[in-house]
């Protein structure tokens, strides 16, 4: 690549790409061609996570491009995710090797508490009752932290964060971390800018990452009536004066407030497409009216886990 992507440093001084393939919704079939395009194209971050299903062709994908020598396994940064079935402490550090054993790498760089509520253990994934509510665990957050730490510790994993918990949440994990969280992973794009929360975790020095940061139009629970960011016609008139596309706009919006950005896609085109936000840059005008677009527009409400006491939407302001 004729460029290296900008890279943001953790608490831990650990280095991370500003920019990442994700690979949520992304289908067995089609994301590991997506994986080896990506590296190819000179992204080096890619998201994953046991729940997306789909780890074992991630890393037959990134596998193949260390054997070819494209890359080196320093040169690539591997964030998977905690789910919620494997929050008891006992169950952490399996459920981390077998995202290690699904994408064939003897580390991560990145693991995260996937949200701060778990579900009932040795089980399916999605446990319900027979009326179909979900089945919770009691088990508490913080204790999850700690497994996590001794995750660490064993060099399973160079840093751990968490994802999709609330300002409070965060607060309670750092008052008993002895390893700090170092970076926090949201649903993030203009009309949900998570600009207060962003703003409290840059006072504790983590690091935060955007997920569905297009607006992620094929989520599986979209509405037809659902507003689509990608057609806002007020960002498709920024984008013309920038000859970008709405997506590329969109882009450029996080990775210059410096937020870890992490579109999916499958497409080869589409993943070049998004890569191109690093020849341009937003006026100040531009970001301040982006800003501006806010309106808690959250379209991952996690509405199946409402009424557990550790829903992060539920129970703090943000």
């Amino acid at each position: 690549m004729s460029f290296s992507v900008p890279k943001l440093e953790f608490s831990n001084g650990r280095k991370v790409p500003i920019f990442g393939l994700g690979t949520w919704k992304s289908k067995p079939g089609e994301v590991s061609q997506a994986v080896k395009d990506a590296i190819d194209i000179g992204y080096r971050h890619i998201d994953c996570a046991h729940i997306y299903g789909n780890e074992k062709e991630v890393g037959q994908a990134i596998n193949a491009k260390l054997d070819e020598g494209v890359v080196k396994r320093e040169d690539l940064f591997v964030t998977s995710k905690l789910w919620n079935t494997f929050h008891r402490p006992d169950l952490v550090e399996g459920a981390l090797k077998d995202s290690l054993a699904n994408l064939g790498l003897s580390y991560l760089d990145l693991y995260l508490i996937h949200w701060p509520i778990g579900y009932l253990e040795e089980g399916p994934l999605f446990p319900t009752n027979k009326d179909g509510s979900m089945l919770f665990s009691e088990v508490d957050y913080v204790d999850t932290w700690k497994a996590l730490e001794a995750c660490t510790r064993k060099g399973l994993v160079k840093s751990i964060g968490l994802s999709n918990f609330n300002k409070k949440q965060i607060e309670r994990v750092l008052k008993a971390a002895t390893v700090r969280p170092v970076n926090l992973q949201v649903e993030c794009h203009p009309y949900l800018n998570q600009s207060r929360l962003i703003e409290f975790c840059r006072s504790k020095r983590i690091q935060v990452t955007a997920y569905s940061p297009l607006g992620s139009p094929d989520r599986p629970w979209a509405k037809p009536d659902d507003p689509v960011l990608l057609d806002d016609h007020k960002l498709k008139e920024i984008a013309k004066k920038y000859n970008k596309t709405v997506a590329q706009l969109l882009l450029r919006y996080q990775v210059q407030r410096n937020i870890i950005t992490i579109p999916k896609s499958v497409t080869k085109s589409r993943i070049a497409e998004n890569f191109q936000v690093f020849d341009f840059a937003l006026t100040d005008d531009d970001v301040k009216y982006l800003d501006s677009f806010n309106c808690n527009g959250r379209i991952c409400p996690m509405t199946p886990a409402l009424g557990h006491p550790h829903h992060p939407f539920e129970n703090d302001e943000y």
